[in-house]
């Protein structure tokens, strides 16, 4: 009997990949991965939407306790499930891309068998509406000039001019030009008081030129003359 696949790594580290993967292919609808873990990832798929088609009470406790994300649980049972009511399995498919570039490992693309790409709806949508012809385009631009005309222009407002800063500062020139400027004040000069100068200035003698000079009597070294004695 074939076990599952280890996918090289841990049973509670795949456990928790399995999980993640199973909540991102319900919410997306289509996800890329490696040809191993699709068909891993292909096999619990397709018991939760089994679980999802019950709709019970106890399914929904199930999913919870393996789908990590509420709203994708309310998905499943309210739109995913209800879709395959008229199908007993084969709820995804797996399509093989080739080797990835670099390591060489199988690339595949895992999928629900009802699942619609934007693209496609878009696509769809845009059939439907009815195609733009020439003279539809023409006569959609002349009603819109027509409208435009008929709507009377705004006026303008006028926009303020402004001065330039030079005539403002030419004005604060003259402004400071025509100042007068105030007369500075004189040094006060302490006047002396002839009175006071009188006072400490004692009145100088008049000197006799004619007035007798002793003369000067010249001190010379010559010895004086001996002055004999007698007895």
């Amino acid at each position: 009997m074939p076990t599952a696949r280890k996918l090289g790594k841990r049973a509670d580290q795949r456990r928790a990949m399995l999980r993640g993967m199973v909540t991102l292919l319900l919410d997306k609808g289509r996800i890329e991965t490696t040809l191993a873990r699709a068909k891993e990832l292909k096999r619990v798929t397709d018991k939760m939407i089994t679980i999802g088609k019950k709709n019970t009470l106890a399914a929904k406790r199930a999913a919870m306790a393996y789908i990590t994300k509420e709203d994708v649980v309310k998905k499943l049972f309210d739109q995913i499930a209800p879709s395959f009511e008229d199908r007993h399995g084969g709820y995804t498919r797996v399509l093989k891309l080739g080797p990835r570039r670099g390591d060489g490992s199988e690339m595949a693309i895992i999928e629900l068998v009802n699942f619609t790409p934007k693209d496609k709806k878009d696509k769809s949508k845009k059939a439907k509406e009815p195609k733009e012809t020439k003279d539809n385009k023409k006569e959609t631009k002349s009603d819109e000039k027509k409208e435009t005309a008929a709507k009377p222009r705004t006026p303008r407002k006028p926009k303020a001019v402004e001065e330039p800063k030079k005539a403002e500062a030419e004005e604060v020139k003259e402004v400071k030009t025509t100042k007068p400027r105030a007369p500075r004040k004189p040094k006060v000069v302490e006047e002396v008081k002839e009175s006071e100068v009188s006072e400490v200035i004692e009145p100088v003698q008049d000197i006799d030129a004619t007035a007798d000079v002793p003369e000067l009597v010249e001190v010379t070294d010559e010895p004086s003359e001996t002055v004999e004695t007698t007895e």
